[in-house]
């Protein structure tokens, strides 16, 4: 494989791995890079060569998280089991049926927050959490079973979404949020991996350099978003959101 390919593919994952470790979203730009600088790969072995470099950079990102926001465990092994078991429920649809009809809701969906978070400014700047702890754990299978369905059946702004819910409706500020989404792709992540590398889906060749690029890129990504706090993650976040909509745009009106 030629190295200018392995260059870009390296590049493009750091900046993945950059904005993915603030807001999420970051394989609305690895994924289509991929895809387009490896046109005689199949789509299985790139995608399961992505998640290398995913779980790479989320594991960076989160270990900078955990230093400093308080999690609570037990809350988030029901989120990491929620979601690994109903994104598997939706991979497993996704081989029987297409997703494309779903692309003009989430359209529709991403339009309405994209607008909600701008007029809002307040949106995530604080921890507003007035829920009971039931209310509170049901909520968050709620959120994880629709999400995580999500993941396995479309994919891509997965951790926007779960950083939206968060906040929206258990209270979390950016952060915070950031800091659950990040966990919750770690555990989709490895379970993702298990399953390409049993299938041999994976190019090393590829995936290790991607991952040490997209790694340092979410160390840069976390540590800027800690230090610069909610305000700076929430302008960043309607950047991705706007990139999202422009992506399902395209598929829903253009392709």
């Amino acid at each position: 494989m030629e190295f200018y390919v392995i260059l870009l593919l390296c590049l493009a994952s750091f900046i993945a791995g950059f904005i993915d470790a603030i807001v999420g979203g970051g394989g609305l730009i690895q994924t289509p890079a991929a895809l387009i600088l490896l046109p005689n790969i199949s789509v299985a072995h790139v995608i399961g060569t992505l998640k290398v470099p995913a779980f790479s950079g989320t594991s960076i990102a989160t270990y900078q998280f955990l230093k400093k926001v308080k999690i609570n465990w037990k809350l988030f092994g029901i989120m990491a089991l929620v979601s690994f078991v109903f994104a598997y429920v939706g991979s497993s649809l996704l081989n029987v049926m297409k997703n494309d009809f779903m692309k003009p809701v989430l359209f529709i969906i991403l339009v309405l927050l994209l607008i909600y978070t701008y007029l809002k400014k307040d949106f995530g700047q604080f921890q507003i959490s007035k829920l009971s702890k039931k209310r509170q754990y049901i909520y968050t299978m709620l959120i994880c079973v629709v999400i995580g369905f999500y993941d396995g059946f479309i994919g891509p702004g997965t951790g926007s979404l779960l950083i939206m819910a968060f906040i929206a409706i258990l209270g979390f500020d950016f952060l915070k949020a950031s800091a659950y989404a990040k966990l919750v792709n770690l555990a989709t992540n490895i379970g993702s991996i298990t399953l390409f590398v049993i299938k041999g889906k994976i190019i090393w060749a590829v995936a290790i350099p991607m991952a040490i690029c997209n790694a340092l890129g979410a160390w840069i990504g976390a540590r800027l978003a800690i230090s610069k706090g909610n305000g700076f993650i929430r302008v960043l976040f309607l950047v991705i959101v706007g990139i999202a909509l422009l992506r399902f745009g395209y598929d829903v009106f253009l392709k």
